[in-house]
């Protein structure tokens, strides 16, 4: 992946994400609130990131236990496939987290030993700052839904964070065509 994409993928969901929020949509509160314990939402963000995880897991070297793969395959995929019967709440926030963890190692893999291009800064900053959001929320994924619950509290909250957002979004995409 090139470093101009791995910025401008960021930039773009993140200006999505703003733009919803600044929206004053009622629709946006309301799919907000209701992520955390939404099946579907599960079924998609959980099952995918399974899904990109157990792919990795098969496609492992030998120096990172790949003579286990068959094995460590079968034993992922049998706790991803149980985790939807036996701890089904809060089951899209860990999806969205799995997937946020998997997609940080491609975009901060495309700004490795680009020293010459400090902007691309902007881009990890906010890798590592996801990064450290999707351990704290695969941990504690009920938060989400207190967080969702604290934004949609007064209406200036979600807008002014929407703003930040997509603001930042904005920042990434005009970064991205700078290198």
């Amino acid at each position: 992946m090139s470093l101009t994409l791995a910025t401008l993928i960021p930039g773009l969901l993140m200006l999505l994400l703003g733009t919803a929020l600044l929206s004053g949509r009622a629709t946006v509160p309301a799919l907000l609130k209701a992520f955390p314990r939404s099946n579907t939402a599960a079924v998609l963000l959980f099952g995918g990131g399974a899904i990109w995880f157990l792919y990795k897991v098969w496609h492992l070297p030998e120096a990172d236990f790949g003579q286990y793969r068959t094995i460590l395959a079968i034993a992922f995929g049998a706790i991803a496939v149980l985790s939807f019967k036996y701890v089904p709440d809060f089951l899209a926030v860990r999806g969205l987290s799995v997937l946020i963890l998997l997609s940080a190692s491609p975009l901060l893999d495309a700004a490795y030993m680009h020293y010459d291009q400090p902007q691309r800064l902007f881009m990890v900053s906010i890798v590592y700052l996801f990064i450290a959001l999707a351990i704290y929320l695969g941990a504690s994924p009920f938060r989400l839904r207190d967080f969702f619950e604290w934004l949609f509290r007064t209406p200036g909250r979600s807008r002014t964070l929407g703003g930040v957002v997509a603001g930042y979004g904005l920042l990434l995409a005009i970064v991205a065509f700078t290198y």
